[in-house]
């Protein structure tokens, strides 16, 4: 491990981290949520939510990848013993399994933006014109497919240059351009007449929506989902990391860089929304539609209607492009982390996981539903995968990781108590999020919650997890044989810092 690649520098380290949090999430999920969710009163349940719960599970997820020097296979073996490799194995297949469809999410993105740029979106257009282009473009394969290849195509070329010349060279250019482009459309998005009004529903905080419940676990899973806090990410990147490289610091700019773009991205799609539908009832059928709904259908319908409209769709979907490429390449990244630790040679392992990337993703690309369904699969074990994480430091102890490993001598920022009692109380609120979403699909198939086959069901949770579990816990010995040794980051010699 010594001869292993390291960010060249902090903003290296921090923009890749950003980059990793800052997805299509932010961009078509947080603002229909916050708005749908009591406006001001989801930004403050969201804020709690990202310190209570995001910034400790980065923070564990990148003393995992420094102590060991490993993916998260080998993290996880190391960190709590052989018995427990099967967690590491379970946290990688769970996000390569998003991987897989992630990139033809990437896909509709840039298929939109080439719309747009060619000018298909036409003022005075219907929202039920633009469901036409939608699912005409989702009936035909050959254009899916084609978009999910070159979605993986770019993102393979970025992790296949490596950590210095890919993927830190791709994000000093990405993060930026990003930022630019959301600035953009939301100035634009704020000089429209009647852009105040949906300002208004954005901001103001409603006592009432704080004692909601509701508004509390969508705030918690929003904030979970957006980070990327428990997905394994920082546990690679920390793999590439020096011995002085700080912890909590650069886990709280990389928490502040993602509520940040999900911000600026409220402030570019809600007033948006508000200022040119024809009505308050269109506005909230807008914001009610789903993330796809809302961006390919609605938002599709919206920006002709405005002065320069053409281009703002254009800056729009090109930011959502980006915005999927940072996070693509970093799950990515996590899977060849994984296979190089089997002592196989990055390249090799980037091809691998850039062929598996298309053809494990070309099912999705094909039916939008089975999409659909691997979303709400693999997106719900998330919050498993962030359990994991925890129970992790809690087995290790808690207080031990935040004194020794946290707060090292070179910290540049002090991680109070805070973090341990957080980190503690971690399995209470993963019980309260992971047994809401359940109980909600109990009540969409209150019938047939438990059949395999149904889309959203409980069933098809448990049948897929059920199945990676059991493959997990039979190939635990072997994976932990095949794994290499380690090297403990936060230890090493003074001599090879500069490696």
């Amino acid at each position: 491990m010594s001869n292993k690649e390291t960010f060249g520098s902090r903003w290296g380290f921090v923009l890749a981290a950003i980059g990793m949090a800052i997805g299509t999430g932010n961009i078509w999920r947080f603002p229909r949520v916050a708005a749908a969710n009591g406006g001001g009163s989801f930004l403050i349940a969201w804020t709690v939510a990202l310190i209570v719960w995001s910034l400790p599970l980065l923070m564990a997820e990148m003393v995992l990848g420094r102590k060991t020097g490993l993916g998260c296979i080998g993290a996880f073996r190391d960190f709590l013993g052989r018995k427990f490799t099967w967690m590491g194995t379970w946290v990688a297949v769970v996000c390569l399994g998003i991987a897989f469809y992630y990139s033809v999410v990437m896909g509709w993105c840039m298929k939109y933006f080439t719309l747009a740029v060619s000018g298909a979106f036409k003022a005075g257009m219907t929202p039920e014109q633009t469901t036409e282009i939608w699912n005409n473009f989702l009936a035909t394969p050959s254009q899916t497919i084609l978009f999910h290849a070159i979605a993986v195509l770019i993102s393979g070329i970025v992790v296949y240059r490596g950590v210095n010349n890919g993927i830190e060279a791709a994000c000093k250019v990405i993060i930026p351009t990003l930022f630019v482009l959301l600035i953009i459309a939301a100035i634009r998005a704020l000089t429209l007449p009647g852009a105040s009004l949906g300002v208004a529903y954005l901001f103001t905080p409603h006592m009432s929506d704080l004692a909601n419940p509701n508004t509390w676990l969508q705030a918690f899973t929003q904030s979970a989902w957006s980070t990327g806090a428990g997905w394994g990410f920082l546990i690679v990147y920390g793999v590439y990391t020096k011995k002085k490289d700080d912890i909590g610091l650069n886990c709280v700019l990389t928490g502040l860089g993602n509520n940040s773009a999900s911000l600026i991205a409220g402030l570019a799609v809600i007033p948006t929304v508000f200022a040119l539908s024809a009505s308050l009832d269109a506005a909230n059928a807008a914001v009610s539609a789903g993330n796809s709904g809302l961006t390919f259908i609605y938002l599709a319908s919206l920006f002709p209607t405005m002065p320069a409209g053409n281009l703002i769709a254009a800056v729009f979907f090109f930011a959502m492009t980006i915005a999927a490429l940072s996070s693509l390449i970093a799950m990515y990244e996590l899977g060849i982390r994984v296979i190089c630790d089997f002592n196989v040679s990055r390249k090799k392992a980037a091809l691998w996981v850039i062929i598996g990337g298309f053809v494990f993703g070309a099912p999705s690309a094909y039916n939008a539903t089975f999409l659909d369904n691997q979303d709400w699969v693999w997106g719900v074990a998330l919050l498993i995968s962030g359990l994991f994480c925890a129970y992790a430091m809690m087995k290790y102890g808690v207080e031990k990781v935040r004194t020794e490993i946290i707060n090292h001598p070179w910290a540049d920022l002090y991680i109070g108590k805070w973090w341990s009692v957080c980190i503690r109380l971690f399995p209470i609120m993963f019980a309260i999020v992971f047994g809401w979403w359940v109980w909600q699909a109990i009540t969409w198939y209150p019938d047939n919650w438990m059949a395999p086959f149904e889309t959203f069901s409980v069933g098809t949770m448990v049948f897929q997890w059920g199945i990676l579990l059991v493959l997990a816990l039979i190939f635990n010995k072997t994976l932990a044989d095949k794994t290499i040794e380690g090297y403990d980051i936060t230890q090493a010699p003074e001599e090879e810092e500069a490696v």
